[in-house]
This record gives structure tokens, C-alpha cells and sequence, in this order.
């Protein structure tokens, strides 16, 4: 099965921390869902989450010290196992994982390496699933363009290197570097 459309589980305390995410999975061409973003006036919060699971092909559950007890991410995390989804768990250090998935290898994190934690789910997915596109907005013009998305080997090595990744806007012509965990232009 293809991973096309991610759910996102998070506390209220950590609703930036997961529009962050839904901003990079949407730069390779992943539909996310974040709960309390865009919240519908006809559609209960309930009715939303439940929609939002059961069409999603994974479930990321961000789990912070602040945030990882909370009730509403306990009970997105029980209908996705119910489903049988695929749960892929942040983990921030010093949190712990919720008793349904405790069996779990989650991806570990610090608030300050949380952009690390990102690229290495983006690598995850890409083992599990086919990303091919990429999606850049240019800082310089403001225009959105899509491209292939860069081959791993390439992200592994400017990793290593400690470098950007470059490409250049087919509208301005301007070169642009991008963060290799995130894909988010660096400025």
C-alpha cells in the first residue's frame, strides 16, 4: 500500500511543532492531517478526527513531555490501532510511549534536533512508500514549482557533509538551498 495522506496525533500544546511536520510532508507530496488546523465550523472536532484517521494510510503520533499523556492522543492512537493503521511515534526525550504502542521503535528527538527527527520519518517513508516529487516555493520570487524529489543518496551525503541541497527556480533562475532533513528553503 502506498502512504498518500498522514495522519498527525498531537496535543494542543504541540499544535506548532505538528504544522511544522505537515509543512515538510507536504513538500514531498504527502497530504497531511493536523487535527485543530482549519478546524470546520459544520464538522464536530470528533467527526473530523475520526474522518481524518479513517482515511489515512499512517498515523504519526507527536509525542512531547508536554503533550504525550493527553488524553485525545490516547484515543486517536486506540482508533488507529483499531483500524490497524500504521503508527509511526516521535518521541521526545523524557516522554514516554502510550501503553498501546509501547512495543514500538519510535524515532527519538530533543526540541532542538526535532528537524532531524523529521528528515529521518521522511526517510522512513521513503523505505515504506514511493515519494517522487517535490514541492518548492522560492524564497526570492515567491513561486511554487514542483521537481523530482532528490535522490537519498544525495540527502545522505549533504547530511554527512553538514551541507545544503541545491537547486535552482525555474522561474527566477535563482539558486536555492534547501535543508536536507526538512526540504525547506534556507535563507
Amino acid at each position: 500500500m502506498m502512504i498518500s495522506r498522514i495522519y498527525i496525533s498531537h496535543s494542543r500544546e504541540d499544535e506548532n511543532m505538528a504544522l511544522q511536520l505537515s509543512c515538510t510532508l507536504w513538500r514531498v507530496g504527502l497530504e497531511s492531517y493536523v487535527a485543530l488546523y482549519n478546524l470546520s465550523p459544520a464538522i464536530s472536532l470528533a467527526e473530523r478526527v475520526s474522518y481524518c484517521i479513517r482515511n489515512s494510510e499512517c498515523m504519526v503520533a507527536l509525542l512531547t513531555k508536554d503533550g504525550y499523556g493527553a488524553a485525545t492522543v490516547c484515543q486517536e492512537i486506540g482508533m488507529a490501532r483499531g483500524l490497524d493503521l500504521l503508527v509511526v511515534p516521535l518521541l521526545e526525550e523524557g516522554a514516554k510511549l502510550p501503553f498501546l504502542i509501547e512495543h514500538l521503535q519510535p524515532l527519538t528527538f530533543t526540541r532542538e534536533k526535532y528537524a532531524d527527527c523529521i528528515g529521518l520519518l521522511i526517510r522512513t517513508i521513503r523505505d515504506l512508500s514511493r515519494l517522487e516529487w517535490l514541492k518548492v516555493t522560492c524564497p526570492r520570487c515567491g513561486e511554487e514549482m514542483t521537481q523530482y524529489l532528490t535522490p537519498q543518496y544525495e540527502v545522505d551525503s549533504a547530511l554527512l557533509k553538514g551541507s545544503n541541497l541545491e537547486t535552482i527556480c525555474s522561474y527566477c533562475q535563482n539558486k536555492i538551498y534547501l535543508d536536507p532533513r526538512t526540504f525547506a528553503p534556507v535563507t
